[in-house]
């Protein structure tokens, strides 16, 4: 995978919206995002709109506490598309219990009207670092 030029971009940008999870912040996500969006994770596959997003962020029962992303690749198919993909060592707390992942994400971007938005987001645990 080469070395995008929307590299910094996208990557400050996958940074920003982990940092609307941890401030508790949907306002700030759902500006990062179209209107709907694609998410796959452990709970399954599902198609969302802003409103719903922010229920999801909102519910206390699940909260983002900390996180770290390395080893970030950016490619970019065209100039207004660009996917990201990284790993995450986040720190949670599920039910009122802490619990940390290691897991490996995807975000798929899309430049319209000259702003990136993530289309699609993806999460599963990462095996090699379980």
């Amino acid at each position: 995978m080469t070395t995008s030029k929307h590299q910094a971009e996208i990557e400050t940008l996958e940074r920003a919206f982990w940092e609307s999870m941890v401030d508790n912040d949907p306002k700030v996500a759902t500006g990062m995002l179209t209107e709907p969006s694609l998410m796959v994770s452990g709970h399954g596959a599902m198609r969302f709109d802003h409103a719903a997003y922010t229920r999801m962020a909102m519910d206390t029962k699940h909260r983002v506490l900390e996180y770290r992303i390395s080893e970030m690749e950016v490619l970019s198919p065209s100039d207004a598309v660009a996917i990201a993909t990284y790993r995450v060592h986040q720190k949670m707390e599920m039910d009122g219990k802490p619990m940390e992942m290691n897991v490996v994400d995807s975000s798929t971007w899309v430049k319209i009207a000259g702003d990136w938005k993530c289309a699609a987001h993806t999460e599963c645990p990462d095996a090699s670092r379980a």
